[in-house]
C-alpha cells in the first residue's frame, strides 16, 4: 500500500519530464530537417523576395496627380506583396509534412517520436517561427519600399500622406498584423496537409481556399459579398492591413485576423486527429 502511495506523487513529475524531453527532441528533429534540406531555405528566401518585389511593383504603379483626390491606403498598398508571399508560405507549410508522406520518411519520424501530436506541434512551432522571421523581413522591406517610392508619386505629406513609419500606430498594426497573417497561413496550410497528405492535392486545396473567395465575392450581391468577406480566411485576415476607411470594412482588422486564426486552429485540430487516428 505504501509503495503504491509513494509512486503516485512521483509519477506526475516523471511524466512531465518525459513530455518535456519528448517535445524538446521533436523540436530539435524538426529544426534539423528544415535547416539541412535546401527546399525550405529557398522557399523562405522566395517569400521575402516575392513579397518585397510585388509590393514595390504595386507601389510604383500607383500615382496621385496634383489637383486630384487620391483615396489610397498607402500602408495597405505597400503591403500588397503579402498576397503573393502567402502562396510561397503555403507551399512551404504543405511540404513540411506532406513531403514526409510522399517519401515515406513519416514512418521514421513517428517511430522515433511515437507521440504524433507532439510531432505536429513541433512542426507547427518551428514552421511558424521561421515564417515569422521571414515575414518580418518581407514586411520591413515592403514598408521601406513604400516609404521611398510613394512621395515621388505624389503621396506627399503636404497632400495629407505622411511618410510610412512603424512609429505610426495604424501602420505598425498593419505591418505586425501582416507578419502574423503569414504565420497563420502557414499553420492553416500545415493542418490541411496533415489531413490530405498528398502534396499536390494539399497545395491545390490551400491555394483555392486562399484565392477563390476574393474572386467569387465580387460576383455576389452586396449582402452575400459582405458575408463571404467576413468568413473567408484571406479577405477577413487581410483587413489587418487597413489603416483608412475602417468603418466601411466588412469586419474589424483584429476581428478579421481572429477569423483566420480560427481557420488555422480548426485545420490543426483536424490534422492532429487525422495524424493520430490514421496509419502512417
Amino acid at each position: 500500500m505504501s509503495q503504491a502511495g509513494s509512486a503516485g506523487p512521483l509519477s506526475l513529475p516523471l511524466a512531465r519530464h518525459g513530455d518535456l524531453t519528448g517535445l524538446r527532441d521533436a523540436l530539435h528533429a524538426e529544426w534539423t530537417k528544415l535547416r539541412t534540406i535546401a527546399g525550405p531555405a529557398g522557399l523562405l528566401i522566395a517569400t521575402v523576395a516575392a513579397t518585397v518585389a510585388v509590393s514595390a511593383a504595386a507601389t510604383a504603379a500607383v500615382r496621385c496627380p496634383s489637383g486630384v483626390a487620391c483615396p489610397v491606403d498607402t500602408a495597405k498598398l505597400s503591403l500588397t506583396g503579402i498576397q503573393v508571399g502567402q502562396a510561397v508560405v503555403a507551399v512551404l507549410a504543405v511540404l513540411a509534412i506532406s513531403g514526409e508522406y510522399s517519401t515515406g520518411m513519416i514512418r521514421t519520424t513517428i517511430t522515433a517520436m511515437p507521440h504524433r501530436l507532439t510531432v505536429l506541434g513541433a512542426k507547427a512551432a518551428i514552421l511558424s517561427g521561421l515564417v515569422l522571421a521571414a515575414g518580418s523581413l518581407a514586411v520591413l522591406g515592403s514598408v521601406l519600399t513604400g516609404r521611398l517610392i510613394l512621395p515621388g508619386h505624389g503621396f506627399t505629406t503636404a497632400r495629407g500622406f505622411p511618410l510610412l513609419s512603424l512609429g505610426d500606430g495604424p501602420v505598425l498594426r498593419a505591418a505586425a498584423g501582416s507578419v502574423l497573417y503569414l504565420a497563420l497561413i502557414a499553420l492553416l496550410s500545415l493542418g490541411i496537409a496533415a489531413v490530405v497528405r498528398e502534396p499536390a492535392v494539399a497545395i491545390g486545396i490551400v491555394l483555392s481556399l486562399l484565392y477563390l473567395a476574393p474572386i467569387i465575392a465580387p460576383l455576389l450581391n452586396q449582402h452575400w459579398e459582405r458575408h463571404v468577406d467576413q468568413i473567408a480566411p484571406t479577405t477577413a485576415g487581410l483587413t489587418i492591413q487597413a489603416t483608412a476607411g475602417l468603418r466601411s470594412l466588412p469586419i474589424s482588422p483584429w476581428g478579421g485576423l481572429g477569423v483566420l486564426a480560427a481557420w488555422a486552429a480548426a485545420a490543426l485540430v483536424a490534422g492532429g486527429l487525422t495524424l493520430r487516428l490514421r496509419d502512417a
